[in-house]
């Protein structure tokens, strides 16, 4: 019976291809900032029949941290993963909702003791249980000094709230130093509130990449993504393979990204 934990297919001839397609990628065709938008973890506890969607959502934790050690891997710089939305704070189930944020907690606690990795959060602390705030803002001070791969956890995150933030947060500042709102109209600029996003300072993303062979954002970086490339692969959450991470990668070398048309 498929299980979904372990990749199919491991024999000598899948580690000849794993290895074909790494020696086909170059510094310069490897995304800087890939995001992922793990989707299917539901479906794919379903599918094997369990009653709780809590196997599915531990199987999909544990194929990000797989996920996140290919991209440390092959040298991608940054990593965005939607854990949590807003609308999952609101719409979930009461039990499966529980288990899910104690799953994101013990995944951002343990990402945080990987190797030389930066845990940064992006979403709302205030919309999360003050355990899951805590843990979170704890695993971003304990990597705050930390130059590896650098992993933003999405938790209580929305891509419209984002905007919203960021707007209120230079209209605070401007008001801070006696500005008007005529100035500011004047003046602002889409790279100011590309600063005031929870992404500031970090590239855009390049690639977007999401599971289970949905092809919608779901309200993920809408702002950030407005260039990047979108690869799309059928698998569930849990049954994502190196081979198919390494196949997007090699999707997106080949691309001819076109800035604004």
């Amino acid at each position: 019976m498929k299980t979904g934990w372990s990749s199919e297919g491991r024999g000598p001839l899948y580690r000849l291809y794993i290895a074909r397609l790494r020696r086909g990628l170059t510094p310069e065709t490897v995304p800087r900032h890939v995001a992922m938008m793990i989707d299917g973890n539901r479906r794919w506890a379903r599918q094997l029949g369990f009653d709780s969607a809590a196997h599915g959502h531990r199987a999909g934790a544990a194929k990000m941290r797989e996920f996140l050690r290919w991209c440390d891997d092959i040298g991608v710089r940054v990593v965005s993963l939607y854990l949590l939305s807003n609308d999952n704070l609101r719409k979930r189930d009461t039990q499966e909702l529980a288990d899910l944020l104690q799953i994101i907690a013990d995944l951002a606690n343990e990402l945080s003791h990987e190797n030389n990795w930066r845990v940064h959060h992006m979403g709302r602390s205030d919309l999360l249980p003050p355990d899951l705030a805590d843990v979170v803002s704890e695993a971003a001070e304990r990597t705050k000094g930390h130059t590896g791969l650098h992993v933003n956890l999405a938790i209580g995150y929305g891509g419209r709230s984002e905007i919203v933030h960021a707007v209120r947060s230079i209209i605070a500042e401007h008001d801070g130093v006696g500005g008007s709102l005529e100035e500011l109209a004047e003046n602002l600029t889409p790279e100011q509130i590309g600063e005031h996003l929870y992404t500031g300072g970090q590239p855009d993303p390049d690639l977007v990449i999401r599971t289970s062979g949905e092809q919608r954002l779901s309200d993920f970086l809408l702002w950030q993504s407005a260039h990047s490339e979108f690869y799309f692969v059928e698998a569930l959450g849990p049954d994502l393979r190196e081979v198919d991470f390494l196949r997007a990668i090699r999707d997106y070398a080949t691309r001819d990204r076109r800035y604004g048309s």
